[in-house]
């Protein structure tokens, strides 16, 4: 009989493991009979703005909306010139082109795969506006040097922390250093709801009254309309009641992640696999990416022994089809390219046990060349 098969995540094992938490708070709800921007709504945000270390937080219904809504609070429309990357999923490219910007796509750094700031630094004019800065697979970009790159001509900055929730430099989490940070809260996150779910944090009280506003057909009382630009993108009181329940968990979790990703980069050390670039305080494992020029022979491998991968992301966004209007070719950006032609996601999710990483690690190195073949005996840690 074959093994059971390895998925990339399980939330199964997930939610089971706060089965008793989840149904309390899912009654608690039902009990009060207030479903939309309630009572849970509003100590979530109390709590998640405490645990980002900013003073607000906005809820909102997904985290692609949260980035919508932070540029639309800054003042980007039509026109506008958008710093962001082009190897995150289309996620930021969708936000800036549903208000009617223009996307400036800016080369990575060749080992984090996040924004460059030298490349910011080069590309940045007076006709930006902002820039998204996105932590890609739980690890954070270089905020600091990014900040400068931006700062150098006032230009604010908003945070794409969809997959680095409990991400920190020098203290400080992912979401508290640019003028927005914004979340997402799919059911895959590392703090994840039942459904979609996001939310904006910023330390700025007028920002906040914007995204508030805008959140709900920008009133500013029931039936007026006071800010252009509003929609209905409102966190459902179920959601938040769930994420209140998971978020004292998070920190356990994302330590579980880094150990999963350190059993695997220190074990697959050896191979000519290029490997994440930090396992510190710094990266939350969100996904195990690995890049390899032989990705679709290790993939193959991987399913023909029942072990889910994926390609996060497989195409850079100026080469998408949605995006053929802006007229970029293959070539554009080297990095970029390479990196999505290379990447590949092996299982890491809290719930992972020794034994599945034992076999994950087992059949990347049978897959390699004899040359890069690496330990697989080895106790994960």
């Amino acid at each position: 009989m074959s093994a059971d098969p390895i998925p990339l995540n399980d939330l199964r094992r997930h939610t089971e493991s706060l089965s008793g938490e989840i149904h309390a708070a899912l009654d608690r709800v039902l009990a009060r009979g207030w479903f939309v921007l309630g009572p849970e709504v509003e100590a979530f945000e109390h709590e998640f703005a405490a645990y980002c270390g900013t003073s607000q937080c906005v809820s909102v219904a997904n985290g692609t909306d949260g980035l919508e809504l932070a540029l639309r609070a800054l003042g980007v429309g039509q026109g506008d010139h958008v710093a962001t990357v082009a190897n995150a999923g289309m996620y930021s490219t969708t936000a800036i082109r549903a208000i009617g910007a223009v996307p400036l796509f800016v080369e990575i750094a060749a080992d984090s795969l996040t924004m460059s700031p030298a490349a910011l630094s080069a590309a940045l004019t007076t006709q930006v506006r902002a820039i998204v800065v996105t932590h890609l697979y739980g690890q954070m970009a270089d905020l600091p040097n990014l900040l400068l790159a931006a700062g150098r001509l006032g230009i604010p900055v908003v945070e794409d922390c969809a997959q680095a929730h409990g991400a920190e430099i020098d203290g400080r989490r992912a979401g508290s250093w640019g003028n927005f940070g914004c979340y997402s809260f799919y059911p895959t996150k590392n703090l994840g709801a039942l459904g979609d779910g996001g939310a904006v944090v910023t330390n700025d009280p007028a920002l906040s009254r914007s995204v508030r506003l805008l959140r709900q057909y920008g009133w500013s009382g029931k039936y007026h309309s006071a800010l252009a630009g509003g929609r209905n993108s409102r966190l459902d009181e179920i959601q938040a009641a769930v994420l209140r329940a998971k978020l004292p968990h998070v920190d356990g979790w994302n330590s579980r992640r880094r150990a999963i990703a350190a059993a695997y980069s220190q074990r697959l050390a050896a191979s000519d696999l290029c490997l994440p670039a930090s396992l510190g305080l710094d990266y939350v494992a969100h996904l195990y990416v690995v890049r390899s020029e032989r990705r679709e022979q290790l993939r193959a491998a991987l399913m023909a022994h029942g072990i889910v991968s994926d390609i996060h992301y497989p195409l850079p966004d100026y080469l998408q089809e949605s995006c053929r209007d802006l007229g970029f070719a293959r070539g554009f950006l080297q990095v970029t390219e390479a990196a999505c032609d290379q990447v590949l996601t092996l299982p890491c999710f809290p719930e992972l046990r020794d034994d599945e990483l034992d076999r994950v690690v087992a059949v990347v190195a049978a897959s390699l060349p004899p040359k890069s073949r690496v330990n697989v005996n080895q106790a994960p840690a």
